[in-house]
């Protein structure tokens, strides 16, 4: 079998439980789960990839007694005590077998062989009849072979016990390949790949999960607003929380940039029964926001309704009549090209058949169709001469209830659930008689006796065939499962459908063919019923059939409002008269009227009438109306935000509509701090507010784990502290440690955690720079900006860790620095020491995660810190990068507490991280670094 098939997962899983019947024995059942579980992706990409660990060094160390009993007792189930029964009563009948066997002189197997051929031989030559009388003679004989007690009866008794118990050891055999393919699938499942995996990890030695092999299967890294990606939250359950709580009500969601406010409101919206997101300008306008606002909603909820909104002057009157005209076309014709020929096929297969019935029937149906009529007409008279009081008065009352009922058509309605109630039902009931009438067809029922059994037996065969193919290319075209062939793609729903469409079309040949049921099929009625079937089942489903309803009155209402708000309507009446004399004496009069855009406050009051009615409408259907306006933070300061809220407070408060509203935090802390000293806007338009925090490192892992494959919790966690648990961030170093792992070729964290840190202070060192250019420096104060380019010339030319010494040493006396203690700092302006020290805290927090990260034995190292203190928890680091965000000072602090519990130096000192380099290797060189540049001295 060539081995891009067995690439396949299902076909690979198939063969191994092909392999474990066929090899049933114990050690093999055992060696063919081992080297299963060894080919498997998720463990296999990591064989090879520190010494010790190739799958040849695995493969001996699950075959030692430790593992392989390990494996046996975690799989101790039910499975394997069928499996051990299995192999006992097959050891049993095989022994049953050979005593059978030795007991006889003759060798059993030929003397079956030898008989079978003879039993052959006399069926094919002589026919049934000889092979009967040739058994009762070959009976007779033995008789008198075991009468006489000669030695041939003797052995050929015990020659045909050992053949009967042949087949006890064969249907032996069978269980016991089957009891190895369960407990096979038990072992692997629950023994092997949970023993191999701990033992894999203790051959890695120190920190497993620090090693990062990925398989290219992050596509939710590579989308990040891709749907289906979203992990249950704090945040949205707290959101749920409130929702069901309030019925309706305006909330605020406020959390740093980046924290993921846009995905919680997303999926809010998705959650609501009818809700949609918009984006607030950047430069905002009340009443062009309204206006955008306005024109969502009326789309949203013609689209909610399952109507189509208008395109608005995109063509001429004439061009979209034209478009519209040939998209009907082109409907009506493919429509027609199988309409008519399948209505032209069926008239003419039935048009026999029923001018027969039309002839049989004619005169008595025409006799009761002159009947009726003339009935009707004496009716109609009796009631227009004044003979017929009563019904006269009745076809009054109903002449008014029928113009009573053009308000609410209760009955057109229920005429129409009549037609719902019976219309199937005589569908299934014309369907069924013309079937059944074949069964009580006199002619057929003398025809039927003359069909052979073998006959009638194909056929069943042929038909069940063709239903089995059929229902398993219906279930497989979900499963979507193919087999690739050099550059052919066979999907196994369409084997099954030519496989159905080939059986059906030779039942029917074979059908045709055979002389019985031809007979049976040619009946002159049998077209008759087959249309009577055909139109059965079109009045069943005819049955189900509703119009489509009016349009509702809030989808017309919406579609007006989108002409008044998206066009301007200009009517222009002209009038003229004229008296056509010798002299022509007339006038021209012209009125041009013109609709007026609405301005703000009638804006506003449309809004929460249309809003309102769609709420209400919505309410009773129990779905919930949300809103969610984002990017509000975007506006610039508080003030703005603030202005913003105070001027889209009018659409705020609206029955059974909940606003989301994504604020910054400094409106939330507005908010909480609610008539502390005095009120604002946001006493009056919010309700009720939700803080996102970023994400914990468990709820970081879960992100990673659910968007990517590949990541490891050490992995999780060198993006997680970067990020400061940030969504949009946490995303951007996943990918970012992907790409720097395709770059480097390396698979080992401490120099995807190096590459990755030192790329980030770069960047972030390179725009401080930026910064500290626009500011005013002199002679005595440009030593910072020296220390600054000398920093970031390290970064640059530092390619692997054979040469960050010089780099760790000047990153090293940058970071350590304390605020203020540069001697130009009294010199320099505020804005410029700020930045220097946000600079120098970021620098700080970079250098001590380049200590943690980089030096062997983290999860050893993890546990002392923690013990140490509570500085030691790994939340801690994404705390320090969210500190420093709001203040530089308080932010060293929290790292110098950090460095403390980590037992990192907290002074410039390059003999620190000497030790660590030399224990890392280079990932390019291959060789030991040397920290101080000893060599090229």
């Amino acid at each position: 079998m060539p081995w891009s098939l067995l690439n396949k997962p299902w076909l690979r899983s198939m063969v191994r439980l092909v392999q474990l019947f066929v090899r049933p024995n114990r050690d093999e059942v055992y060696e063919q789960c081992v080297r299963a579980a060894l080919r498997e992706s998720p463990r296999a990409r990591k064989l090879g990839k520190r010494p010790g660990t190739s799958s040849h060094d695995v493969l001996h160390e699950m075959h030692r007694s430790m593992y392989r009993n390990a494996s046996y007792t975690q799989a101790d189930g039910p499975e394997r005590a069928s499996y051990d029964k299995a192999v006992v009563d097959l050891e049993r009948a095989r022994a049953k077998q050979q005593a059978a066997a030795d007991e006889s002189g003759w060798n059993w197997k030929v003397v079956l062989l030898l008989l079978s051929a003879a039993i052959l031989t006399v069926l094919i030559t002589f026919g049934l009849m000889a092979l009967l009388v040739t058994l009762f003679s070959t009976a007779l004989l033995i008789f008198i072979l075991f009468w006489s007690g000669t030695a041939v009866w003797f052995n050929l008794r015990y020659c045909l016990l050992a053949a009967a118990l042949g087949i006890s050891c064969a249907a032996a055999r069978v269980e016991l390949g089957y009891r190895a393919v369960a407990w096979g699938t038990t072992l692997h499942d629950d023994g092997i790949v949970p023993v191999m995996d701990g033992m894999i990890r203790h051959l890695m030695g120190e920190d497993p999960d620090s090693l990062f092999v990925p398989q290219g299967t992050s596509k939710g890294l590579r989308a990040p607003r891709a749907p289906g990606f979203a992990v249950p939250t704090e945040a949205m359950e707290q959101l749920q929380r409130k929702l069901s709580h309030l019925d309706e009500g305006t909330i605020a969601v406020c959390g740093p940039r980046g924290v993921g406010k846009t995905t919680l409101l997303e999926g809010a919206t998705k959650q609501a029964g009818f809700g949609f997101l918009i984006q607030a300008p950047a430069t905002y306008a009340p009443h062009d926001f309204l206006v955008s606002l306005s024109v969502c909603l009326c789309q949203k909820y013609i689209q909610h309704e399952g109507y189509t909104a208008p395109e608005l002057a995109r063509l001429s009157p004439f061009h979209r009549i034209l478009k519209n005209s040939r998209r009907r076309i082109r409907a009506l014709a493919r429509w027609s090209s199988f309409a008519l020929p399948a209505a032209a096929l069926l008239i003419l297969g039935a048009s026999s058949a029923a001018r027969s019935l039309y002839a049989r029937y004619e005169a008595s149906a025409s006799d009761s169709a002159h009947t009726v009529a003339r009935i009707v007409q004496h009716w109609i008279r009796d009631v227009w001469n004044g003979h017929a009081v009563v019904t006269s008065v009745t076809i009054i009352v109903c002449a008014i209830a029928w113009w009573l009922s053009r308000h609410d058509p209760w009955i057109p309605r229920t005429l129409g659930r009549l037609w719902t109630l019976l219309g199937a039902k005589l569908g299934i009931a014309l369907a069924l008689g013309s079937l059944a009438s074949a069964y009580f067809d006199p002619q057929l029922r003398q025809l039927a006796p003359h069909v052979h059994a073998n006959t009638f037996g194909v056929a069943a065969l042929l038909a069940f065939g063709w239903f089995y193919s059929w229902a398993t290319c219906q279930a497989l075209k979900l499963r979507q499962a193919h087999l690739e062939i050099g550059r052919w793609t066979l999907y196994a729903s369409d084997v099954c459908r030519l496989l159905a469409a080939g059986l059906g079309t030779y039942l029917l040949y074979f059908l045709i063919r055979t002389p019985s049921t031809y007979t049976l099929l040619a009946d002159p009625q049998n077209p008759l019923r087959l249309a009577g079937l055909v139109t059965g089942t079109l009045l069943a489903r005819a049955a189900g059939w509703r119009p489509r309803p009016a349009k509702p009155h809030l989808v017309t209402r919406c579609e007006n409002h989108l002409y008044r708000l998206q066009t301007i309507q200009t009517t222009t009446n002209t009038l003229s008269n004229g008296t056509a004399q010798i002299m022509t004496l007339g006038g021209s009069h012209a009125t041009s009227i013109s609709t007026m855009p609405p301005n703000f406050p009638a804006l506003v009051q449309e809004f929460r009438d249309l809003l309102t009615d769609i709420a209400k409408v919505l309410a009773d259907r129990k779905q919930r109306v949300l809103i969610a306006i984002d990017e509000v933070d975007r506006l610039g300061s508080d003030a703005q935000a603030l202005a913003f809220l105070a001027e889209i407070k009018a659409i705020l408060g609206v029955r059974h509509v909940y606003y989301l509203i994504s604020v910054a935090e400094d409106v939330g802390a507005a908010f909480v701090r609610r008539g502390l000293p005095h009120r604002d806007v946001t006493d009056s338009s919010l309700d009720d507010i939700i803080h996102v925090e970023a994400c914990t490192l468990k709820e970081a892992k879960t992100i990673l784990d659910k968007r990517s494959e590949d990541h490891t919790p050490h992995t999780a966690l060198l993006a997680h502290s970067l990020s400061g648990g940030l969504l949009r961030d946490l995303l951007r170093y996943g990918l970012q440690i992907e790409e720097i792992q395709a770059k480097t070729r390396t698979h080992e964290l401490a120099h995807l955690a190096r590459e990755l840190i030192l790329e980030e202070l770069s960047e972030t060192l390179a725009g401080f720079r930026i910064l500290l250019s626009k500011q005013q420096w002199t002679q005595n104060t440009s030593g910072i900006l020296s220390d600054f380019h000398t920093l970031c010339g390290h970064l640059k030319i530092s390619q692997c860790v054979c040469s960050d010494g010089s780099l760790l040493h000047a990153l090293e006396h940058f970071a350590h620095q304390p605020p203020g203690t540069q001697p130009s700092h009294g010199d320099i302006t505020d804005n410029a020491r700020q930045l220097i020290d946000e600079a120098a805290a970021y620098s700080y927090f970079a250098l001590t995660l380049l200590e943690i990260f980089t030096a062997p034995g983290l999860d050893r190292r993890s546990e002392q810190a923690l013990a140490q203190s509570t500085y030691g928890s790994h939340e801690i680091l994404a705390e320090a990068r969210l500190e420093l965000s709001i203040s530089p000072y308080s932010a060293r602090t929290l790292i110098t507490h950090i460095r403390k519990a980590w037992a990192l130096n907290n002074s410039p000192s390059i003999d620190v991280l000497s030790p660590i380099l030399r224990r890392m290797s280079c990932p390019l060189h291959r060789s030991r670094p040397d920290p101080f540049g000893l060599r090229n001295s």
